[in-house]
């Protein structure tokens, strides 16, 4: 039998739960709303506000004129708003406040990096072509350098892209990796005096990784459910199969094998900020009613 536990600290964060809320919210009037890219990187999540009438586009030039566009949590650059307003577009805002403010945050910065003629620069830890990490280039019209890990700054740094003589001042896509931050800004550290470093992952993803890995390390298996293209999956699936090797991922029911179980397993399912509750809840009963599961009940 396999006893089956819930993360309770698992599911959508602040930020996504505010821009579904806002989008169904406005997809209980009448017409379609039209999102500049996916609202949260779950399929069965888009298939579920799709059938709403939620439609994901590419641009605004996607979006009829005189249409309903909602920005998503991850944020835009400037430019999207001027072609929305082009097009006589209705924008719905839903950006995160936490986006928010390190949008604000890198402008500020660029500025003063090049008050009297100074060349000094901004960095970005982020994954490259990340719809947050282009909402915040597009903030500096493209003028600051994203790092992805430390191999890409090792290059950067050996093709002479960083230029350590100026000032430089390091920020982190919100949902990226702490421990990771830590590692690449105590790298540049070591290779400059004139570097500032800004705390800018989102606290309740910061909050996360700790508690998941404490979850990870008590649980024989670990069940993690995510979109395939969420990036703060990829980032905490890989947390805790280094807590746990027998860590599996799955984006819906349907992939789960038994295979993977012993009697007797305690499993733990738990899942990524663009996860939502009612798909940690379905998988944890589809395992609960399986001949050799047995349902517990939430740590």
């Amino acid at each position: 039998m396999l006893t089956v536990e819930t993360d309770p600290g698992s599911g959508f964060c602040g930020g996504v739960i505010r821009a579904i809320s806002r989008a169904e919210k406005e997809l209980s009037g009448t017409g379609k709303l039209y999102s500049l890219g996916a609202i949260v990187h779950n399929e069965a999540e888009l298939e579920r506000l799709g059938a709403k009438g939620l439609v994901t586009v590419n641009g605004v030039c996607d979006v009829p004129e005189g249409g309903r566009v909602l920005v998503r949590a991850h944020g835009e650059p400037p430019s999207t708003y001027t072609d929305a307003a082009a097009r006589g577009l209705s924008v719905i805002d839903c950006t995160c406040p936490v986006v928010l403010q390190l949008q604000r945050r890198i402008r500020e910065a660029y500025v003063r990096l090049h008050e009297d003629g100074r060349k000094g620069q901004v960095i970005i830890f982020g994954k490259i072509g990340h719809a947050e990490v282009l909402g915040l280039l597009g903030q500096v019209d493209g003028d600051a350098l994203v790092i992805e890990d430390a191999a890409m700054l090792h290059d950067a740094v050996r093709d002479g892209r960083i230029d350590f003589s100026e000032p430089v001042e390091i920020f982190s896509q919100t949902t990226k990796s702490p421990s990771e931050y830590t590692a690449i800004c105590a790298e540049i550290r070591s290779r400059s005096a004139r570097v500032t470093v800004h705390d800018t992952i989102c606290s309740q993803v910061a909050s996360r990784h700790e508690k998941l890995s404490g979850f990870a390390r008590t649980h024989d298996v670990i069940v993690f459910v995510s979109g395939r293209s969420s990036s703060n999956g990829k980032v905490l699936f890989d947390l805790c199969r280094r807590e746990n090797p027998r860590t599996h991922h799955i984006g819906s029911v349907e992939e789960i094998r038994p295979e993977w179980f012993r009697d007797g397993d305690r499993v733990g399912v738990c899942g990524a900020t663009s996860t939502p509750k009612w798909l940690l809840e379905t998988v944890a009963e589809a395992l609960g009613a399986t001949k050799f599961a047995e349902k517990g009940t939430n740590p």
